[in-house]
C-alpha cells in the first residue's frame, strides 16, 4: 500500500437512499412475496415481513440488492451496518448505500462498523435518537485506491467469516454442555 489515501465524504462516492413502510391498515399491501427488510434485520438472510406488488407501488418502500450496503438509521439498531443478504424492500430506518465505480461496498461497510460508536455517541445523545441519510452522506472517510480497497474490505470479510463461526462453535460448546 503506496498510494496517499483521500479524503471523500461519503455522499460524494455514494448513492443513497431510504424507503417506506406501506399503509399497515392495508392488508393486501402485506402477505406478498418482496422481502421487507426493517432495522432488525439487515444482518440477515430472511425477514419476518412480506409485501405485494401493490404494497411496494403504494408506499416509499424502495427495492434493494444483494451486496448493497444497508445502515440502520433509526432505534435500538441506529448505527448497525451490513452488506444486504437478500432483494427486498426497505421502510424508512434503513439507509441504503451504493458506491459509485471504483469504490468497495465491503471497504465502506467496515469503515462504517468501526466509526459506529463515534456516530452514535456524536449524533444520538440521550439514548435512542434518530441518525439520518443527510449526516451519513456528510462522513469523512480516507479512502485509498481501488485495489487497496478491495484486499482491506475482502480481509475484515474474512475475519469477520472466521469470527462468525467461532462464535457458533461456542455457542454450540456451550449448549451441548448445558444438556450433557
Amino acid at each position: 500500500m503506496t498510494d496517499a489515501w483521500e479524503l471523500r465524504k461519503l455522499g460524494e462516492i455514494t448513492n443513497s437512499f431510504s424507503g417506506g413502510t406501506p399503509s399497515v391498515g392495508n392488508t393486501s399491501y402485506y402477505n406478498g412475496d418482496i422481502p421487507f427488510i426493517r432495522s432488525g434485520e439487515i444482518n440477515s438472510n430472511r425477514t419476518a415481513l412480506f409485501l405485494t406488488e401493490s404494497g411496494l407501488e403504494n408506499s416509499s418502500a424502495k427495492l434493494v440488492s444483494v451486496g448493497d450496503i444497508l445502515y440502520a438509521l433509526y432505534g435500538a439498531t441506529s448505527g448497525e451496518v451490513s452488506i444486504s443478504k437478500i432483494n427486498g424492500a426497505i421502510n424508512q430506518a434503513i439507509l441504503d448505500i451504493k458506491p459509485y465505480d471504483g469504490y468497495s461496498s465491503h471497504f465502506i461497510m467496515q469503515w462504517l462498523k468501526l466509526q459506529k460508536q463515534k456516530i452514535v455517541d456524536k449524533y444520538l445523545q440521550g439514548g435512542q435518537g434518530n441518525l439520518s441519510g443527510s449526516i451519513i452522506k456528510k462522513l469523512v472517510l480516507s479512502v485509498p485506491n481501488t485495489e487497496e480497497q478491495q484486499k482491506i474490505g475482502t480481509l475484515f470479510k474474512h475475519l469477520d467469516e472466521l469470527i462468525t463461526l467461532h462464535q457458533r462453535r461456542t455457542d454450540l460448546k456451550c449448549f451441548y454442555d448445558i444438556v450433557q
